[in-house]
């Protein structure tokens, strides 16, 4: 079965940025005797967008702390520039928002702070909000997401109104929601017209697929930040992988900022260094090479298996969860991820079945995956 992006298509469609999308013309491969020069000082690297019509003005490097365990880290990074900092009342089972809270005691004027809820009902929501202002130690958030919202069901008008509502009681400052699908959701965006930011996977192995959607925020004002930037690179092992990721990232000025995963002082340093080094040639050659080393383990998200399994198997949320361990090296959160589906979704064996009806457009091989989560998570 052909695959939607072979190398010819990752090189001609993956890599080749709208151009209204570009922060800047692409710069021309360094030169041996640009190459020899030192890198530049954090200071002098760190770039900087205005995400959407907030006003906000946010590094187009931030921190994603989902994984972040060394709160220095964290400290370093406001050291060294970076403005913009994320995580979640469910990372690490709540324990994130606590040392985020520490790392940043005393810089909280200085940065711009994001949170995310998962609540399903207004209640819940609530509290989670009030508890997050807690272990943040602060008063008000920047921005508060509506998290991980893949269908416009999951955008009910109670959980709406919440936000809205702390938006005038002061305790946010602006209105976002995150999703791994944002072309099942932007109607809904749309309709509701109180979204002020978006969180949405990008990277070089994502395509153009979300394109329509994102010119519609885009147009409508609504910031975009791109979450999983590394992932696909950090799981090939490959020297300078990540880098030239994050790398082609950032060169797409639809996105104000990104929030790669940091867990150690080596990671930021090199991530910083993204922000002052040109995409070149060689990076487009080595993503074009970790395209297809990945190819049969990545889910890229396209959601076309939706509906695909006659039992009913959540298909690409299932290899999401299992990337969290195979990508990110945290088998933990994988498993908690996967633990949270329903116990139907849980008891279903892709081995049970003697053939498999779904396809995957990418070239994934499902039913390895499944298979693979399955046994690890259960």
């Amino acid at each position: 079965m052909k695959t939607d992006s072979s190398r010819r298509n990752f090189l001609a469609a993956g890599l080749s940025l709208p151009v209204a999308g570009m922060a800047s013309a692409p710069a021309p491969q360094a030169s041996a005797a640009q190459s020899a020069k030192p890198a530049a000082p954090p200071a002098a690297a760190v770039r900087f967008r205005t995400l959407g019509q907030t006003g906000l003005k946010v590094s187009t490097v931030g921190y994603g702390c989902m994984i972040t365990s060394d709160a220095s880290v964290v400290a370093r990074a406001v050291d060294l520039g970076i403005t913009y900092f994320d995580t979640a009342r469910g990372y690490q089972n709540g324990n994130n928002e606590r040392m985020v809270g520490g790392a940043l005691k005393g810089s909280r004027d200085k940065i711009v702070l994001s949170s995310k809820s998962e609540a399903k009902t207004a209640a819940d929501a609530t509290a989670e909000l009030e508890t997050s202002l807690k272990e943040l130690g602060t008063d008000r958030l920047d921005i508060w997401y509506m998290h991980s919202r893949d269908s416009a069901a999951a955008i009910p008008d109670e959980l709406v109104t919440v936000w809205e509502n702390a938006k005038k009681q002061g305790k946010i400052r602006h209105i976002g929601i995150s999703t791994h699908n944002p072309n099942a959701i932007v109607d809904r965006v749309m309709e509701v017209g109180k979204f002020e930011v978006l969180l949405s996977t990008y990277s070089f192995a994502t395509g153009a697929r979300n394109d329509p959607a994102y010119k519609r925020l885009t147009d409508a004002g609504i910031g975009l930040v791109a979450m999983k930037v590394m992932a696909p690179a950090a799981r090939a092992k490959k020297p300078n992988g990540p880098l030239a990721a994050l790398k082609f990232v950032l060169r797409d000025g639809r996105f104000a900022t990104t929030v790669p995963s940091m867990t150690d002082m080596e990671q930021l340093e090199m991530n910083i260094r993204a922000m002052s080094e040109p995409f070149t040639g060689a990076d487009e050659t080595l993503l074009a090479g970790i395209d297809e080393d990945i190819r049969p383990l990545y889910c890229r998200m396209c959601h076309q298996c939706n509906g695909q399994c006659p039992k009913g198997a959540p298909i690409p949320e299932t290899i999401r969860f299992l990337s969290y361990a195979d990508f990110y090296g945290q088998f933990a959160l994988g498993r908690e991820r996967f633990q949270g589906l329903s116990a139907e979704a849980r008891a279903i064996r892709c081995g049970d079945c003697a053939t498999c009806q779904v396809q995957c457009p990418n070239g994934v091989h499902v039913v390895d995956r499944m298979m693979r989560a399955q046994k690890l998570f259960a």
